[in-house]
């Protein structure tokens, strides 16, 4: 059995959608991240960075797990799913998940920061971000021309860089015109595990529809206080 420590943020959502394809056995911890759950003590015992998602693995000596990425390969490499075991095949899994890691997730995320969250909008700032997302997404539509999936089969790599590219409209960047990469992020969406993984722990409505102004600026409002901690 494993305890899921998370919320329903793009990196959670790679752990749960991991976890859904899988169909291992799994409970679920809510981690209010909003309210500062991720500081208490109980939670910094699992992962002293104080970020989720976070995994607890009972069947390994109640091993825990932190950072997304290294959830998706422990998970990988404990069921010999999703991740070749050896060969190019797993070094192209890797490298777009660390594309992932290192591109697409902290540039989204410092998008949001300027484009959403800060009350002083920093243009060049926001530009900078948005650009940068931009070209990553560029370097996606690319690489998926004649492609399924980013490294052949569905893959880890798939897992974690759907949830962020779903979300794009949020960091106010567009990929309607990069018809790959769109039918890309339509191919993962029909996948039943990836429906369910981003209604784990719960399904946030979609935010950036016209009739949730409210919703934004509370969610907004919400981020900014978590931004201060």
């Amino acid at each position: 059995m494993i305890t899921l420590y998370t919320a329903p943020t793009p990196n959670g959502h790679k752990a749960s959608i991991m976890l859904e394809e899988l169909g291992v056995d799994y409970t679920v911890q809510p981690v209010n991240i909003m309210g500062g759950d991720q500081h208490s003590p109980e939670f910094r015992a699992v992962n002293p960075n104080g970020k989720i998602p976070a995994i607890v693995d009972h069947e390994a000596g109640d091993l825990a797990v932190f950072e997304s990425g290294a959830i998706l390969i422990y998970l990988a490499e404990k069921t010999g799913q999703l991740l070749p075991a050896q060969g190019p095949q797993r070094y192209a899994v890797l490298q777009w998940l660390m594309f992932q890691m290192g591109g697409v997730g902290p540039m989204m995320g410092q998008a949001n920061v300027f484009y959403r969250y800060f009350p002083e909008k920093i243009q060049p700032a926001i530009d900078r971000y948005q650009n940068e997302v931009r070209r990553l997404f560029e370097v996606l539509n690319g690489h998926l021309e004649g492609r399924e999936y980013l490294a052949g089969d569905y893959s880890i790599a798939d897992v974690a860089n759907w949830p962020w590219v779903r979300t794009a409209k949020w960091s106010g960047v567009r990929f309607d015109d990069l018809p790959h990469l769109a039918a890309w992020v339509a191919r993962c969406g029909e996948r039943p595990a990836c429906q369910r993984g981003i209604e784990i722990p719960v399904k946030l409505p979609d935010l950036t529809g016209a009739d949730q102004e409210q919703g934004a600026k509370d969610f907004v409002k919400g981020a900014q206080g978590m931004l201060q901690r």
